[in-house]
């Protein structure tokens, strides 16, 4: 048989495999380079507020990330405990994603609106006030730690450097639709929400005499989530912006 010219040459069965293995990675390959982008843009969708992305920048620091995930996998008993599978349009202004290894907690990739703000600053404080069996630790120190936002417009630039699209204006506003967002009665509330969509106003922490670092941190959580209507995603069709 023809193939025992190959069974029986090591070095020509070597060449064959190589072959083999460059034309299937080229067919896989190639057609990558002609794409802007392999990942959907999914309707209402956005980069973070600068409230919220302080908030993230929070959750990598105290290192909730090594106990939370935030991928929803496309089984059954993940979808039907924390919601829609997620989508990589999710992710896309994440610089790193959240998806995780491991779950000590839930999935908190839908966690935006389960919980109220105040279930939220307890749960902080003390989670086992909310959740007896918790092993997670508490953080009090962030409803007492006033939020330095001084460079929040160089991390808006720093981001704009690894794709993510801020604006020069929303650059320009950075601090100032920071401290709109937790100001429902400032003029620049309504600016800020033209700005960011589907942004939520509102003081966080309960403590209008400062912005906390747990105002931001709720922000944060209180959005993930929010952004993509499920209700009207259809994942066999386009869904663009």
């Amino acid at each position: 048989m023809k193939h025992e010219i190959l069974e029986k040459n090591s070095i020509l069965l070597t060449v064959a495999i190589l072959v083999v293995v460059a034309i299937g990675g080229l067919v896989e390959i190639a057609p990558l380079f002609w794409l802007q982008s392999t990942i959907e843009k999914v309707k209402g969708m956005r980069p973070y507020s600068p409230l919220e992305l302080m908030g993230r920048d929070i959750y990598i620091r105290e290192g909730c990330y090594v106990c939370h995930s935030q991928m929803i996998r496309s089984l059954r008993d993940e979808v039907e405990r924390y919601g829609h599978y997620s989508l990589a349009a999710e992710s896309m202004y994440d610089h790193p994603f959240q998806w995780g290894s491991k779950r000590t907690g839930p999935d908190l990739a839908r966690v935006g609106g389960k919980y109220s703000d105040a279930w939220h600053r307890e749960h902080m404080a003390n989670p086992r006030a909310v959740v007896p069996e918790s092993i997670m630790p508490g953080y009090p120190f962030l409803a007492k730690t006033r939020l330095d936002y001084g460079d929040i417009a160089d991390r808006l630039k720093a981001l704009r450097i690894a794709g993510v699209p801020y604006t020069d204006e929303q650059i320009a506003k950075a601090k100032a639709d920071l401290e709109a967002q937790v100001r429902p009665d400032s003029d620049a509330a309504e600016a800020l929400l033209k700005r960011y969509p589907k942004a939520q106003v509102r003081d966080f922490d309960a403590n209008p005499k400062m912005i906390s670092e747990l105002d931001a941190l709720i922000a944060y959580l209180q959005m993930l989530g929010t952004l993509v209507d499920f209700a009207k995603f259809d994942a066999s069709g386009p869904n663009l912006r």
